[in-house]
């Protein structure tokens, strides 16, 4: 475990939430070991370095996991240490099958995805890869009861949500997703969009992380847009 890693585990356990990204990974681990059982089924939807499956791993040591990562070299990585207990697939998710170009940013991986978006880093190097993308419903077995979804795809989630919808609607699993002003808006998404895929086709209500834990209301397409256009949340959660 590096530095930073050993950092943020310390910050997260005394609940300092130096930024709003630490925030989010403290209240996303509390929701997560909440609603997570032995046996639930789950998804990592932008696996990374396999942060978020370490901890669906271990709350759900009985279940079915897939982990989503188009960046080569990344999953390789995953393959190599979460291939005996997890399917680790290449794809980057949308609403249709085919592939697609990809933006590898080499000096901040997590920022890469199909489009480009605005970074918060100076002069980002980015390399144009090709990467193949399939729709969630042809990927995971009909039969096979999800539980748990979480989506980090750099604004490309509602292509995602989309390409995922029988699966949705039939098995309505928590979702943690992330939809912010400099990546969402980069895909044209409006947050109508995803509140009307979720609360209207899906049949889940739309949360803030903070607002789940403490068995708060669900957002209005109103306070839902607010937040969205202001920044003041880019990180929400769907659920019953």
């Amino acid at each position: 475990m590096s530095y930073k890693d050993i950092l943020r585990s310390t910050l997260n356990f005394l609940h300092l939430d130096l930024t709003k990204n630490l925030e989010y990974d403290r209240l996303t681990k509390a929701i997560m070991r909440k609603t997570i059982k032995s046996d639930s089924n789950c998804i990592d939807i932008g696996c990374h370095k396999g942060e978020i499956l370490d901890i669906v791993l271990s709350c759900s040591p009985k279940g079915t996991h897939f982990g989503f990562e188009p960046l080569p070299h990344l999953n390789e990585n995953l393959k190599k240490k979460y291939g005996k207990v997890a399917t680790i697939l290449p794809y980057a998710l949308s609403d249709n099958n085919g592939t697609s170009t990809f933006q590898f940013v080499k000096n901040a991986p997590a920022y890469s995805g199909i489009r480009k978006r605005k970074y918060d880093i100076n002069n980002p190097e980015i390399e144009e890869i090709e990467v193949e993308i399939k729709k969630l419903d042809e990927v995971i077995p009909n039969n096979l009861k999800i539980d748990f979804i979480k989506i980090d795809v750099e604004g490309a989630e509602f292509g995602v949500l989309k390409g995922a919808k029988v699966l949705l609607k039939k098995y309505k699993p928590t979702i943690i997703f992330e939809f912010g002003l400099g990546a969402s808006d980069f895909y044209n998404t409006k947050p109508k969009d995803i509140f009307d895929l979720m609360t209207n086709e899906v049949g889940l209500q739309i949360y803030t992380l903070s607002s789940f834990l403490k068995k708060g209301n669900p957002l209005t397409l109103d306070k839902f847009d607010n937040l969205f256009h202001s920044n003041e949340e880019y990180y929400f959660i769907a659920s019953l």
